[in-house]
């Protein structure tokens, strides 16, 4: 490592695509259920897109501009990217590896195929025409490209065919996009199982029919990754129009990616990287299928429930809750924790959707980050604003890749007449809040739910998140003086218990960590443990180096990127990473400090990245209650006993899965499903027809 940096730190792009390797190596694994495999597989694929769209056409758009600066690894754009790009082609190597030597073999031995052309009886030719000409003939549209005919501009992710023509003068082009409103799969007539074949190739067999005029000489599939990084003027007098000005010039983004089938046809080979203007490092050349996600939904096909995951069932009503057919009398009396997905987020639900009919209350106050397509609770907080009541809401514009959604929402909400606040200049607002004001009997009270995550009704059944109801007057205060920051010129208070960014939350985390440091000198009891899905923070690291140094325990727990590097003699030999990738996607940020004797133990919705810190709204807050704090102290313990979904962090940045040697088998999450279900055993029977919707292995994303 270069000499100028003082401390040990692992590139952040590099770090990302070890944690898609560990995604990868679910999908290898032979003790996981067919379908799942299946299913990592689309992740890796569907986290490999945005990685391109984001994090690679970041790091080449640096090269372009000939900026030289290093990085905290010590690494400067130009030689980044060569690593980068070296590691992404040996990891899509290894991707069609695991397909076709891992899980082929496997889905033949379950009577499960995808057949090609050339392998199917007249049956099966015969069912697939009919459908082509039926179904799938007026949807194609064949561009020709020539003099008169420019290369289109094809939508970012596309899938498409170009086919070469033997034309009068020589060769001439075309481009068939597949379509992708259409179903990528078409199952077909089979005898001795269940067989499937791709939308391409039902396409493929008959280009002759969308190019009558010309002889085919050669076909090719590809696909195309742009830059969809959105550059957003921020100081624009309608911020709604200028986010959507960017969502449409993201899809005009340079290609940072060719994926083309291997052994293509050498003169299309040329026609494409001549039209798109692709360099050598940024051809794919892969085995096929293209685009990986597909199987996402494959996995998903009504037959195969057999082959996936035992389901989760997510408890309702949660124990916490359990005999209150009131829920502000249930959060009157303590506050209340739920464990989603172990614990259903319909309570969460039920808290806004009561709020919205109940006469008493006076105003609601929200903030959304990322919301469902189909979000029941912006739809309790239209009824609330539909009966009168003041309803103020936060939507983050800005939430990578949810624009467009957000902004549908945020339209919805300002007709029903809620108050819409876009955010705040130049930060994000990740903050996961909700503050309901209720007259009552003794005066005004305010009940608040803060979280780790969305207020997402589909990622809740996916995605393992915390939540805290409370009453208690200094939680309520932080919570209406955080939103008349954010929604006025209040100026940031001095918060009873909330650790808010960007301006408290990074001298807080940075006293914390000092005050173990020198509770170790003084022989005090002492120790750090952090689950976040980011470790990225150069200050943070140094501290947590600093803690190392002076014999502080630290354990953390990251999912995903992690630029700390443990275990190196004189600088981190104190300190233990573990990463924990399974069914559910962990999402739940959680801090805990020994603090002498005295534990603190908070959580929130910040990583420990800069944007987190320094140009976000993220709240933290502690968790007081000595039931709670006793639950999620158990949480954490829980977590860092997981012997079967989790892996630790070599002191060469590698992962290995956790030694089980002499320990009891462990499955984190299977655990908490199950403490959950025993903690409503005699409170709740639950019927055994009971309808549930399956968890299943969660898109694995950072927000």
């Amino acid at each position: 490592m270069d000499q100028t940096y003082k401390i040990p730190y692992h590139n952040r792009e590099l770090s990302w695509m070890d944690f898609n390797i560990r995604v990868l190596e679910e999908a290898m694994k032979k003790e996981n259920p067919l379908m799942e495999r299946l299913r990592f597989l689309a992740i890796t694929g569907s986290n490999l897109d945005e990685f391109f769209m984001v994090r690679v056409a970041g790091v080449k758009a640096q090269v372009n501009s000939g900026y030289k600066k290093a990085d905290d690894s010590g690494l400067t754009p130009d030689k980044l990217i060569v690593q980068l790009e070296e590691k992404i082609h040996a990891f899509m190597e290894r991707q069609y590896s695991c397909l076709y030597r891992s899980i082929t073999p496997v889905l033949k031995k379950n009577n499960i195929f995808f057949v090609q052309p050339d392998q199917m009886n007249d049956k099966q030719k015969a069912y697939i025409s009919d459908y082509f000409h039926k179904v799938l003939f007026p949807v194609l549209t064949p561009l020709a490209v020539d003099t008169s005919r420019p290369f289109p501009l094809l939508a970012n992710k596309s899938l498409n065919i170009a086919v070469r023509l033997k034309g009068s003068d020589g060769p001439c082009f075309a481009i068939v996009q597949v379509p992708s409103i259409m179903p990528r799969f078409l199952e077909v007539p089979c005898e001795e199982g269940r067989a499937f074949v791709l939308l391409e190739d039902v396409i493929i067999c008959h280009l002759d029919e969308l190019f009558e005029l010309l002889e085919i000489e050669a076909w090719c599939p590809f696909r195309i990754t742009r830059n969809s990084d959105l550059d957003i003027d921020e100081e624009s007098e309608d911020f709604l129009v200028a986010v959507k000005e960017s969502i449409k010039k993201r899809k005009r983004g340079r290609p940072v990616r060719l994926e083309l089938i291997a052994h293509c046809d050498k003169e299309i080979r040329s026609f494409l990287v001549d039209m798109l203007k692709m360099k050598s490092s940024e051809i794919y050349e892969l085995t096929g299928p293209l685009d990986l996600t597909f199987f996402s939904k494959f996995a998903g096909v009504s037959g195969f429930e057999h082959l996936c995951f035992t389901p989760i069932r997510p408890v309702y009503p949660p124990a916490d809750f359990w005999g209150y057919d009131d829920i502000f009398a249930a959060i009157r009396e303590k506050d209340r924790m739920v464990h989603h997905p172990y614990e259903s987020f319909s309570c969460v639900v039920d808290f806004v959707q009561a709020a919205a009919e109940d006469e008493n209350v006076l105003a609601i106050k929200q903030t959304l980050y990322r919301v469902s397509g189909n979000s029941p609770i912006v739809a309790a907080l239209i009824r609330a604003a539909e009966n009168g009541k003041q309803v103020t809401v936060l939507v983050e514009l800005k939430a990578r890749f949810d624009e467009e959604n957000n902004i549908i929402w945020a339209r919805k909400l300002e007709k029903a007449g809620c108050h819409v606040i876009y955010g705040l200049t130049g930060l994000k607002t990740h903050c996961k809040i909700l503050l309901v004001v209720r007259k009552e009997e003794d005066g005004i009270r305010r009940y608040v739910h803060m979280g780790t995550g969305n207020y997402n009704d589909s990622t809740a059944k996916i995605y393992t998140d915390i939540g805290m109801f409370t009453c208690k007057e200094a939680y309520g205060a932080d919570a209406s003086s955080m939103f008349n920051t954010i929604t006025g010129y209040s100026r940031p208070p001095e918060y009873n218990k909330f650790v808010v960014a960007p301006h408290g939350m990074r001298p807080f985390f940075r006293m914390m960590i000092e005050r173990e440091i020198d509770n170790a000198q003084k022989g005090l009891p002492c120790g750090i443990t952090a689950k976040v899905n980011s470790l990225v923070d150069p200050e943070i690291i140094g501290l947590l180096y600093k803690a190392s140094q002076a014999k502080v325990p630290v354990k953390l727990i990251v999912r995903g990127i992690c630029c700390l590097v443990p275990g190196i003699p004189g600088v981190s030999e104190h300190i233990t990473v573990i990463s924990i990738v399974g069914q559910l996607l962990e999402h739940s940020r959680i801090f805990r400090f020994e603090n002498a004797g005295n534990p603190k133990i908070y959580m929130g919705s910040a990583d420990w990245m800069p944007r987190n810190l320094d140009r976000r709204v993220e709240l933290v807050f502690p968790i007081e209650d000595p039931d709670l704090k006793k639950r999620a102290f158990s949480i954490l313990d829980l977590m860092l006993e997981d012997t079967t979904n989790a892996r630790t962090q070599l002191p060469d940045t590698t992962y290995v899965h956790v030694e089980r040697r002499g320990k009891t088998a462990c499955n984190c999450q299977r655990e908490f499903s199950k403490l959950a279900q025993e903690a409503v055993k005699g409170k709740q029977k639950l019927p055994e027809d009971q309808p549930f919707v399956p968890i299943r292995s969660a898109d694995l994303k950072n927000d």
